[in-house]
């Protein structure tokens, strides 16, 4: 279905470009002749058309107006023998009719305006020579329209076998071979001069007679005239005297009244003058009172248009504020929002962060407590060796733990004149020195808990110190006292085995 409607959309398509490429409009002076689909063809004059490509043709008939020119080419003579030239002009046109067109279209379809021309010019020409000779000379000469009708009026019934319509035919220049128009030109000026002379002669003398009747006239009418005149004057001076006496009575009375005008206007204008005073006066008042009450409605308009400024300017200030506090409590509201947020994420890290912690501490205090487990363990073992090893050994294990503790002893022993800052030394008066006093105080100590050991575990520790001398070392003599036989054996066997290891 959507193939059949694409091919007769492009069908239409084709169709109005065809029509389109077909569309034609002829102009007023030619005629488009359309054929080729029907038995008439049809002809567009001035109107548009539609020419079917491939199936119809399209002519091309001039309809506008030709100038001809007509020329004889030669002298032909008239009906009184007289070889004229003839030069005229001949308008023609194409009928328009049905009939005519047809008739044109036969003879000049497609042809342009100079093919037209050069197949007019011989028939008419021909026609032109033919009324020629019918023609006298002077009739020529003196009525040329009426020879331009009769050779368009000939050549028309030629040219309506062409389909042609001739609207003028036009004499532009007649010559004869002989100069006869020139002649007859001479002889009839001649007696247009003659004519003329005796018209002239004919009206200076009735010209002169006209003009000695209109002096005689003029004279008795200056006379009369002149009589009429002083007659006239001598009433005039006799009516200027009484118009005299009149108008100086007049003028006196005219003075007098003129005076009481005066006093009356001068009367009027003071009237005038005071009531217009009091008008103006009243009309300042007026104005003044006015410019009050314009000046109040100025104060008033802009007392209450300020008023009114600046309660939209509180209104305006309002709402700013109270659209600041809405904003700002929304934004306070959308901070609170994103820092609970915040400090929920926050909490679920630290609860994340503390369960991973507990359990650190768990796996901690589970490695710690194999650990302490396996140092108790250990401890213990130890212990129990230890125990072991003492109960081997006896009183020579507690003196080896005894002589490895004397120097820590002797550091605690020493360990508080580190806090001394100052020394003052002063004499006992018993004949030692205070120095060797203060430096006698660790050894002095060490020897009394030595003393106190001695005498807590009976072991003398000095002996068992002793063994470590150059004597001890040498000559293997060891001296110990205070032990039972397996524990000095141990000792001096201790002793030998780290002499050995010093000589190595």
């Amino acid at each position: 279905m959507e193939l059949i409607t694409i091919v007769v959309i492009l069908a239409v398509i084709a169709l109005l470009g065809l029509m389109a490429s077909g569309y034609v409009k002829a102009p007023p002076d030619k005629a488009y002749i359309i054929s080729g689909m029907k038995k008439n063809p049809k002809i567009l004059i001035g109107r548009a058309g539609v020419k079917f490509p491939f199936l119809e043709r399209k002519d091309t008939l001039v309809l506008k107006q030709i100038s001809i020119d007509i020329k004889t080419n030669g002298y032909v003579p008239t009906l009184d023998f007289i070889g004229v030239d003839i030069d005229a002009v001949a308008k023609v046109r194409v009928k328009t009719d049905p009939e005519g067109i047809k008739v044109a279209m036969k003879n000049f379809l497609n042809m342009d305006e100079p093919t037209i021309i050069r197949a007019l010019t011989d028939s008419l020409q021909g026609n032109m020579r033919e009324i020629i000779g019918t023609v006298k000379l002077k009739e020529l000469n003196t009525d040329r329209k009426k020879f331009g009708d009769e050779v368009q009026e000939k050549a028309q019934k030629d040219m309506n076998a062409l389909g042609i319509e001739i609207i003028s035919c036009n004499i532009q220049k007649i010559e004869d071979e002989k100069g006869l128009i020139i002649a007859l030109g001479q002889d009839n000026m001649s007696q247009i001069q003659k004519d003329a002379s005796i018209a002239k002669a004919q009206a200076d003398k009735d010209v002169a007679i006209a003009e000695a009747e209109a002096k005689r006239l003029a004279n008795e009418a200056q006379v009369a005239a002149e009589t009429e005149i002083a007659a006239k004057q001598n009433e005039l001076r006799i009516k200027q005297a009484e118009l005299k006496r009149e108008s100086d009575t007049r003028q006196a009375e005219a003075d007098a009244a003129y005076e009481i005008q005066q006093q009356e206007q001068r009367k009027t204008i003071e009237i005038t003058t005071a009531n217009a005073n009091i008008a103006r006066q009243e009309r300042e008042i007026e104005l003044r009172r006015k410019d009050v009450e314009v000046t109040e409605q100025t104060l008033e308009a802009k007392i209450k248009k300020k008023a009114e400024a600046e309660k939209f300017a509180r209104q305006q200030k309002a709402e700013a504020d109270l659209f600041e506090r809405q904003r700002k409590a929304e934004a306070e509201k959308f901070e609170r929002e994103k820092e609970a947020e915040a400090k929920k994420i926050q909490a679920e890290a630290d609860l994340f962060s503390k369960e991973k912690e507990a359990e650190g501490i768990r796996m901690v205090g589970e490695a710690e407590a194999k650990a302490i487990e396996a140092k108790g363990i250990a401890e213990a073992e130890a212990m129990e060796k230890k125990a072991e090893a003492m109960k081997k050994y006896g009183q020579a294990a507690m003196i080896e733990m005894i002589v490895k503790a004397l120097p820590d002893m002797a550091g605690a022993i020493a360990k508080p004149l580190e806090n001394i800052d100052k020394v003052t030394i002063i004499d006992g008066g018993n004949g030692e020195n205070g120095v060797n006093s203060v430096g006698s105080y660790v050894p002095g100590v060490l020897a009394k808990t030595m003393e106190t050991v001695k005498e807590v575990t009976g072991l003398d520790i000095v002996d068992i110190m002793k063994a470590n001398t150059y004597d001890a070392k040498v000559t293997r003599n060891v001296n110990v006292t205070g032990l039972d036989e397996d524990s000095k054996k141990a000792v001096k066997a201790a002793v030998v085995t780290e002499a050995a290891k010093e000589d190595k």
